[in-house]
């Protein structure tokens, strides 16, 4: 998605976003990721100054930190109706911060990197970690937001969508588990700020 991402010709419009917007998503993100207090929230997104909107493209949006020297940094993106997702730089910037996880296994590393989606057998090998799934359903559902780390390293590598719920990834083992948006060394990766 971010592949090939450019700030200076991929982003067409900006705007303020509203209050009642920012309360949307800050709605978004404490229950696509559990982990998040209103407190953790309020902190990563204050009210004043309101988050930025672009436009890139016909169906992503980016929503950008305003620097206090000017300047917007990326925080979020969603893509269509999908979910609320964080950029990479931004999870880095705050590893206190528990969103929503998953670890692949180390032969998955490289084909992570180079923008490939992750196949069910990446999660469910050893090495590989989901949320447990309960008795009152899966653990991650078909459309959730998940950060994406690598066994046996600190920090994510990616961002992305189940594109299955935990359980039928358990169950079934083959094919397309989460759909990658966002890996370290993208284009977005390599943008510090928005002017």
């Amino acid at each position: 998605m971010f592949k090939s991402f450019d700030p200076t010709s991929d982003v067409s419009t900006s705007t303020q976003v509203k209050a009642s917007v920012q309360r949307g998503i800050k709605s978004q993100l404490s229950s696509s990721h559990p982990a998040l207090t209103d407190e953790i929230i309020d902190g990563l997104l204050p009210k004043k100054p309101p988050l930025v909107q672009y436009k890139c493209g016909p169906h992503l949006m980016l929503y950008c930190r305003q620097l206090p020297g000017g300047g917007d940094e990326p925080a979020f993106f969603q893509h269509r109706d999908g979910p609320i997702l964080p950029t990479l730089k931004f999870v880095h910037k705050y590893p206190q911060v528990e969103f929503t996880k998953v670890t692949v296994d180390k032969g998955a590393i490289p084909f992570v990197l180079g923008g490939a989606n992750i196949m069910c057998p990446g999660l469910t090998n050893v090495g590989g970690e989901m949320p447990p799934d309960g008795e009152e359903g899966p653990g991650l559902e078909k459309g959730d937001g998940v950060v994406i780390y690598a066994e046996g390293k600190q920090h994510a590598l990616a961002v992305g969508f189940m594109t299955m719920s935990s359980a039928d990834i358990r169950k079934k083992n083959k094919g397309n588990g989460i759909e990658v948006c966002h890996t370290l060394g993208d284009g977005l990766w390599g943008t510090d700020e928005i002017q």
